[in-house]
């Protein structure tokens, strides 16, 4: 059989076996399994050879086999057959079951045909009956006895299923669908009505059970396009027919459509089983067959009533009051209807499945009961936690809070247990109870280390804002005393943390040993804090030495930056500078938070600046052979896990230090000597006897000859204009190579104002413009006098930087060994 989308295949065969290998291979390739509930599964019947598969085909767009008209009438359709509704929407099966009343069969194998129609209404959700219309109140062609067959055996063997039966009337007449449903609507009416129903069912309609819907369709030989327009319609409702409203929209009992093929297969062992649909005649087994039947019947009722439901739902949203007494009763109604039919029974058979019932029953609500007690554990919970920071936040103790509030809610929860005890069931809560208490427990420990954390993590932080900064002020300092107010300090700050430490945890009322502990744990911070920042100021020491010698060295004792006028000492004032600049190193050299005495202070004075005032070289090299007590990695009588800097680290740093000073008081001797050369103009006395003695003939020829003193007078005068016009003094004050370059440029135009002057003032009487423009001009010439050349200037402005560096507290090293070659004075204070 062809297959073009819809998957044709037989489900059932004529001998009733069934395809469990074509089942699963249909699921899978038309994706069932994926639908969930979204699926519809629709049936037909009807006598053979009236056109049930033609009517699918056009339908559903499947590809079912037709009858051959032209080889006469005969049985096409053999056994079940399933396809998939093409172009339907949700996904659609159409199952296409085998005719009644076939020859093939005959009349009296009809069990067949009622298992097919039985199967048919139990797994489809819609059920076309296909007749003809002039067999419209006919006994056997309207399957009448069949259908009464099937409504009976239904209600007992299944679950009831809302099923929409459609009887779909083939050829039709002229007579008007109004006139024709009325009468089938009777008859199928008739038959229910006549149907032997059980005591609960004694009364329910059949529209309970069953939608009767009623369509008709032209002749498909005599009116194809007529019938064909007719089925595009019918077509139509079957589109989302599971949607409220539409033909199955409120069917029940729904299989999972990953489960279609496991119901199918029982649903059709059952059917097979009871092929006559006779129960079986032996009394134990019957009493267990019925029993068990009836049991599983007030089981569904049980799981369908709708106080249960009711209580199920209300238990999800949270705790409910008198649960256990609504539920008994429950269980108790569901108990005693089975008590009322199963009372006629073998006793022993009814007594276990009542057991059996009863068992199931509180494995049914025994999920309800565990739902209901995690509400009250969780409530009782979330109260605990609640009310136990409420009572944190008015200020109370924790620990009396938490005595306080576990009783409480442990009673609560004791009466909320007993409250929803079941009286079938020996449920205890004391788990939930142990877990609860535990619960309690383990938020109170978790509330007491966080608050507890929290006051520590704060102490902790306004120990390190109280301590960070004066420490490190207190180092920058290095005064007299630098770690006895480093101790005084910390002293105070980590008793006043204690204090408020001691304070804040009274409430908790902790053991002894764990307070003392935790104290110790702030001192034991406060103190790595200042070690941290002792570690970190010992990496800046040299930059501090540098600082201090800086600020010590360019200022005197009332803080005003020297001027090196010659009559300072800077021996000594590079000795005091040195020393302050060697107390910061001997502070930075270890941590000293224990008060112990160390000799720190003493071998660094002695290694480094005593033994700079060594008075011969000879002595110096005798003395640093004898014992250089730098030579270690270890400090006497102080802690490895104190030292900051090693005595040979200090050793390096203070060679460093002394060569990054050296420039600096290598610049002061020489600003102090070029202020002694600024203010001295005479000569040497030596040269002034020596010019008096070697010049007396000289000194006898001006006296003889007075032209000669006329002479030197004259040029005395031009000499003196020429010094005070071009401050000749000034310019030397820069250093003497620039002073000559700067005189030599001047020189003859300040020769030439002055001789253009006195031309000037011999004639004497010049006229205004003259004047005006002389004026002019001198002014500009002036003005050429006074502007440095560029050559002077970049020299001047050269020493200018040079002797003015005695007062720059940074200086580059890279030129510092040319500096020392070229600066003899500087040997002495190396």
């Amino acid at each position: 059989m062809a297959n073009d989308g819809s998957c044709a295949t037989q489900l059932i065969d004529g001998d009733g076996e069934f395809n469990v290998a074509g089942l699963d291979n249909f699921i899978k390739n038309v994706n069932l399994a994926s639908c969930g509930l979204s699926y519809a599964v629709v049936a037909i019947m009807g006598p053979q050879s009236s056109g049930k598969s033609t009517l699918m085909n056009h339908l559903f767009h499947t590809s079912f086999r037709e009858m051959d008209a032209f080889r006469g009438r005969s049985q096409t359709t053999k056994g079940i057959w399933i396809a998939k509704c093409v172009g339907i929407e949700p996904t659609t099966i159409a199952m296409d079951l085998e005719g009644t009343d076939g020859r093939e069969r005959g009349e009296d194998d009809t069990a067949f045909e009622k298992q097919s129609a039985l199967f048919a209404l139990a797994v489809s959700d819609i059920v076309l009956i296909n007749m003809w219309c002039h067999d419209i109140g006919r006994e056997q062609a309207a399957n009448k006895p069949l259908l009464k067959t099937v409504f009976q055996v239904m209600m007992r063997l299944f679950s009831p299923r809302k099923t929409t039966l459609l009887f779909v009337i083939r050829d039709k007449t002229k007579t008007p669908l109004e006139h024709l449903e009325p009468i089938l609507r009777e008859d199928i009416q008739k038959i229910w009505d006549s149907v032997r129903k059980p005591q609960v069912h004694q009364h329910t309609p059949l529209s309970e059970f069953f939608n009767v819907e009623v369509t008709a369709l032209s002749s498909y030989e005599d009116k194809e396009d007529k019938f064909n327009e007719e089925v595009a319609q019918l077509r139509q409702r079957f589109f989302h027919s599971i949607a409220p409203g539409g033909l199955a929209g409120d069917r029940r009992g729904v299989v999972p459509a990953s489960g279609f093929s496991i119901s199918a297969q029982q649903i059709w062992k059952v059917i097979r089983e009871n092929r006559d649909l006779d129960l079986p005649a032996h009394k134990v087994m019957v009493a267990t067959v019925r029993c068990e039947e009836i049991a599983n019947e007030k089981l569904n009722q049980l799981q369908s009533d709708k106080d249960w439901l009711e209580l199920e739902e209300a238990v999800q949203l949270g705790p409910v009051r008198g649960f256990g007494e609504k539920l008994s009763s429950i269980i108790d109604a569901s108990l005693s209807q089975y008590d009322e039919e199963a009372i006629f029974f073998e006793e022993s058979v009814r007594n276990a499945k009542r057991k059996q019932l009863e068992s199931k029953a509180l494995d049914l609500v025994y999920p309800a009961y565990t739902t209901l007690l995690e509400h009250i554990h969780s409530k009782a919970l979330n109260d605990f936690k609640t009310e136990l920071e409420q009572s944190l936040n008015n200020g109370e103790g924790f620990a009396s809070s938490v005595r306080t509030w576990t009783q409480t809610i442990m009673d609560g929860f004791d009466k909320g247990s007993a409250d929803a005890a079941v009286r079938h069931a020996n449920w205890g809560a004391s788990k939930v109870r142990d877990k609860l208490r535990h619960d309690i427990d383990s938020h109170a420990s978790s509330v007491r280390a966080a608050k507890l954390s929290e006051i520590t993590t704060n102490l902790e932080k306004k120990l390190t804002n109280a301590l960070t900064k004066p420490v490190e002020s207190l180092f920058e300092s290095g005064g007299k005393d630098t770690w006895l107010s480093i101790r005084a300090l910390l002293k105070r700050e980590t008793g006043s943390a204690i204090s408020e430490f001691s304070a804040s945890v009274a409430g908790f009322e902790l053991d002894e040993e764990t307070v003392e502990k935790m104290e110790q744990s702030l001192r034991d911070y406060a103190r790595k804090v200042v070690e941290n920042k002792a570690r970190e100021e010992a990496g800046k020491i040299l930059i501090r030495m540098k600082d201090r010698f800086s600020t010590v060295f360019n200022h005197d004792n009332d803080s005003l930056p020297r001027i090196w006028t010659g009559k300072e000492d800077i021996r000594a004032i590079t000795r005091d500078a040195r020393s302050a600049s060697l107390k910061l190193l001997s502070d930075m050299a270890a941590i000293r938070l224990d008060e112990k005495p160390d000799p720190i202070g003493s071998i660094l004075h002695s290694s480094l600046i005593d033994k700079t005032s060594a008075s011969t070289s000879s002595q110096l090299i005798t003395r640093e052979a004898s014992a250089d007590t730098l030579a270690s990695s270890t400090w006497e009588e102080v802690s490895p896990e104190d030292v900051l800097i090693t005595p040979i680290q200090c050793k390096a740093l203070w060679r460093q230090f002394l060569g990054e000073t050296e420039y600096t008081v290598t610049q002061a001797i020489s600003a102090q000597e070029a202020f002694k050369r600024s203010n001295n103009w005479l000569p040497p006395p030596w040269a002034i006897m020596a010019m008096v003695i070697l010049g007396f003939n000289e000194f006898m020829m001006l006296l003889k000859n007075p032209l000669y003193l006329l002479f030197i007078f004259v040029a005395y005068l031009l000499g003196k204009a020429i010094w005070v016009q071009m401050d000749i003094a000034g310019e030397f004050r820069h250093g003497t190579l620039p002073g000559l370059l700067s005189i030599s440029s001047r020189f003859l135009p300040t020769v030439m104002n002055l001789i253009k002057r006195l031309a000037e003032e011999a004639q004497g009487n010049q006229t205004p413009q003259e004047s005006q423009g002389s004026a002019s001009q001198t002014q500009i010439f002036r003005n050429q006098v006074h502007k440095p050349d560029s050559v002077s200037s970049s020299i001047s402005n050269i020493s200018s930087v040079g002797s003015s560096s005695n007062d720059d507290n940074e200086y580059s090293t890279t030129n510092l060994s040319q500096r020392r070659r070229t600066n003899a004075p500087q040997a002495e204070f190396s």
